[in-house]
């Protein structure tokens, strides 16, 4: 096969511009570069529809999953998905997570890492292009600036053109819209925190907390610039990721990718004219124009690229014009370009070390906190021990240590519980402020209670200075249990 000549591929706007600045001698360098304005096209096709649906859905979910109910019982929040600060739960339908089971939370962490780092050894930034919350509020804004000013040729006309009602009416409005779609999202994100009609109906009576209406203004304030003012520019320079993928992709990931091999050499075609000794690219630079960050995709993988792949659509639809095949930008990997250059037939390894290793990885932590789910307790207790005094002999010659027993009762009905030690010989144990005939911990549903518990034992003489044995802990109407140790001193031998 010949060899392919891309010695004539065009570099991307402003660059020559910006290399003559920086090599002549007579004017200093600037590190400083002035952002410059946007204006996306809109595209047309596959990918595009797949935008649509993924804005409209995960929109959908946002918005909506506070107002969802969920039926736990008597006295219990109603809300489906809530994050209650005030008695430091987290609800999620069925599942209900308390502080001491924060390790779900880093579960999830967890797993959202190894997920992100599978999905981009296998389809690149998909995530970035199409589920990132900045996408997805950018799309939408940008869907309110094209409903109010125009498609890309209409807008930059717009922003060209001296004011006048027209244009103050259009920007205002397009502002006015901006600004209303970023107070529902920061409103709609302390329904979260709090029962959602309840907190609907104080914030607009005056009664909510403080840190409502804090809340809600900050995130009006940052969804309003960074989705209407900021956008391409959060994904380049404040968001981490399209760094750390550069260690997630390899060249047989699949990445939006121009096809340089069918491509080249690029450059104007008139209708009628042979194809032969070039490439299929005409150069129309729709590529460039439906892109949301900027790019020339003819460049290669670049940091700025989301991988939303609205230049696959926008490159299809000239193909159709012009009559040639489509998938001249197309998901791609790198090797399979290189082995359409060598003549060699092309194949797509998705079972490749790194991404069998993410989701075996993915497969485990998921596994771990399923089954933790499944077996984990509605009872749990902790126990401490009192250290001052250490032990107290009574009257009767017997030892007795006190603690103090906290008692985690996560089911939704109120629980009595008894509580029983073992190793200790005839051990008498002591509930304060209850009778001797009481020994039942009582404790209210999805409550923690702290009772004082008096241990004595009166033959000690075969017990070690600090002997080791266990609280045990059990639901009388279920017979659910729990266990925890504990330190008896005695005053005995070492």
């Amino acid at each position: 096969m010949a060899e392919l000549d891309i010695s004539h591929k065009k570099a991307a706007p402003g660059v020559e511009q910006s290399r003559a600045v920086a090599t002549s001698p007579s004017t200093p360098q600037s590190l400083y570069a002035k952002h410059e304005k946007l204006y996306p096209k809109l595209a047309k096709g596959t990918f595009r529809n797949i935008k649509w649906a993924a804005v409209i859905i995960l929109l959908g979910i946002y918005y909506i999953t506070p107002w969802i109910r969920w039926d736990r019982g008597p006295d219990q929040p109603a809300q489906a998905v809530l994050v209650d600060f005030e008695n430091a739960r987290f609800y999620f339908f069925f599942i209900e997570i308390w502080p001491q089971e924060v390790y779900y939370i880093t579960g999830l962490l967890i797993l959202a890492a190894l997920g992100l780092f599978l999905v981009t050894s296998l389809f690149g930034r998909v995530w970035c292009g199409q589920a990132c919350p900045q996408t997805i509020w950018t799309d939408l804004f940008i869907s309110v600036e094209r409903f109010f000013e125009g498609d890309r040729n209409a807008r930059i006309k717009l922003d060209k053109a001296p004011m006048s009602a027209k244009k103050l009416f259009k920007k205002t409005g397009k502002h006015v819209t901006w600004l209303i779609i970023a107070a529902l999202t920061g409103g709609a994100w302390i329904l979260y925190f709090h029962d959602a009609p309840t907190i609907a109906r104080d914030f607009f009576t005056g009664h909510a907390p403080a840190t409502s209406y804090i809340f809600a203004a900050i995130m009006t304030f940052t969804t309003y610039t960074l989705a209407g003012h900021m956008r391409e520019q959060v994904c380049t320079y404040m968001c981490p990721w399209p760094r750390i993928q550069a260690a997630m992709i390899d060249e047989k990931a699949l990445n939006v990718t121009y096809r340089y091999d069918r491509g080249e050499p690029r450059g104007p075609h008139k209708k009628g004219a042979t194809w032969e000794g070039r490439g299929d690219c005409i150069d129309c630079r729709q590529c460039v124009a439906v892109c949301p960050v900027g790019i020339d995709i003819r460049d290669g993988l670049q940091l700025e690229c989301i991988g939303c792949a609205l230049c696959i659509d926008a490159c299809d639809e000239i193909m159709t014009k012009i009559d040639r095949p489509k998938g001249l930008i197309a998901y791609d990997t790198d090797e399979n370009v290189q082995r359409r250059i060598r003549g060699e037939k092309t194949s797509y390894n998705l079972i490749r070390p790194r991404t069998v290793i993410y989701a075996l990885l993915f497969a485990a932590v998921g596994g771990i906190m399923l089954y933790s789910l499944l077996t984990r307790s509605v009872l749990d207790m902790n126990v401490l021990r009192d250290r001052q005094p250490n032990y107290v002999q009574l009257s009767d010659g017997s030892i007795r240590n006190g603690y103090t027993v906290k008692v985690l009762n996560k089911a939704t009905k109120a629980g009595e519980f008894t509580l029983v030690v073992d190793t200790l010989e005839d051990p008498v144990i002591t509930i304060a402020g209850q009778s001797g005939a009481d020994n039942l911990l009582r404790v209210p549903a999805d409550e923690t209670m702290d009772f004082r518990i008096y241990v004595a034992a009166k033959d000690v003489s075969a017990l070690d200075q600090k002997t080791d044995y266990r609280f045990i802990l059990t639901n009388v109407a279920t017979g659910a249990a729990a266990e925890a140790r504990a330190i008896f001193i005695s005053g005995g031998p070492k």
